[in-house]
């Protein structure tokens, strides 16, 4: 990988896998906006599509293929952005078992929640995650984007988000100090390979 001061490369995953989902559009507008900013490449995970088996093998046993091709996704990054729903104060299943998949590929690299739902706008599925996040020593940074009845953001013509949303500018402020926070902890990786 680049330490030069080359590009980030920061993987964006889609967190809920539910029918009728919104996370797709959340995800590709903040994967727009990732795009647009002068640091970043951007990989898209959508977990729907990934295939990852529910059961969680013994540390022995080989990882599956589908396991294994997500992994090499995941161990190319140097940041990490999570779009979660919230459901029943919580984030899904499915999130947390392709979390549980993995350990190396998390670690010492920093990662920011873009959470949606009623009210709350998804902040107790991101504290939840950033307690997970913590334990296996990623760095969840404090700015992230959450999105409180995100319906009322459409804009006239269908499309999301309207120009005034509040999220078109907590993104700014996300993206910039994700990448701070990529490129310091890809640097300090670089100098002092984390064990």
């Amino acid at each position: 990988m680049e330490t030069d001061g080359g590009r980030l490369r920061l993987v964006v995953i889609i967190g809920s896998t539910r029918r009728g989902r919104f996370g797709p559009t959340v995800a590709e507008w903040f994967a727009g906006r990732a795009r647009r900013h002068p640091d970043l490449e951007v990989d898209v995970v959508d977990l729907a599509g990934c295939a990852l088996p529910q059961a969680l093998p013994d540390e022995d046993e080989p990882a599956p293929p589908a396991v294994a091709a997500l992994g090499r996704r995941l161990a190319a990054a140097d940041a990490f952005a999570v779009v979660t729903p919230e459901y029943n104060r919580g984030y899904p299943g499915a999130l947390k078992t392709a979390i549980d998949w993995y350990y190396d590929e998390w670690r010492a690299k920093p990662v920011a929640v873009v959470s949606y739902g009623r009210e709350s706008g998804g902040l107790q599925a991101a504290a939840q995650l950033r307690e997970v996040f913590t334990e296996l020593e990623a760095v969840p940074i404090r700015d992230g984007v959450a999105l409180p009845c995100y319906w009322r953001d459409f804009a006239a013509d269908g499309s999301w988000p309207k120009t005034g949303a509040e999220c078109n500018t907590t993104v700014t402020t996300t993206l910039d100090r994700l990448s701070w926070w990529a490129r310091a902890l890809r640097d300090a990786r670089t100098a002092h390979p984390y064990s």
